[in-house]
């Protein structure tokens, strides 16, 4: 009997700790996108790890700059420059991301009412495209401006904190 309501207890237990997680992600209004990925481009999280290229060559994201600043000893500029080039990051990432949701929703839309053709599918297709390249683009300039602020030490010891997380 007591590990029949050990068990229930466990299920219960397990079961609102998932619901609460649920709660906070966005749903997705388009059924091409999941909810995962849907809640991702509305908080201009990467999922896709985009900065890989600039992070594996030495040139770190500035939100990763930001976590270690007292670590690295940034100076006030530094602090103030790195915070706008994140600000700036996040804005853009939040912004085709929208786009992106706006796109899927439109082309869904062209399907679901049977109007599309090669053309629209090469206009929508493109602009999905153009979106992305957008947020790679910010996200690796972001990274080249963020590496250029930082001294060689900082960069090292950056490494260093990030390789012991």
């Amino acid at each position: 009997m007591i590990k029949k309501i050990t068990t229930l207890l466990l299920v219960f237990v397990c079961g609102y700790a998932h619901a609460q997680t649920d709660s906070t992600i966005n749903h997705s209004s388009v059924k091409s996108i999941t909810d995962e990925r849907y809640d991702a481009l509305i908080k201009g999280v990467d999922l896709d790890n985009m900065a890989a290229v600039a992070e594996l060559n030495h040139y770190p994201m500035p939100d990763k700059v930001l976590k270690h600043k007292k670590q690295l000893d940034l100076s006030p500029t530094q602090l103030s420059k790195i915070t706008a080039i994140n600000t700036e990051l996040h804005r853009k990432r939040v912004e085709m991301g929208g786009n992106i949701i706006t796109n899927e929703k439109k082309l869904d839309d062209l399907f679901k009412a049977r109007q599309v053709d090669d053309g629209i599918i090469i206009f929508y297709t493109n602009r999905y495209g153009l979106y992305q390249g957008e947020i790679r683009n910010a996200i690796l300039q972001a990274c080249y401006k963020t590496e250029e602020l930082l001294s060689e030490g900082q960069l090292k010891q950056l490494e260093i904190l990030e390789n012991h997380k």
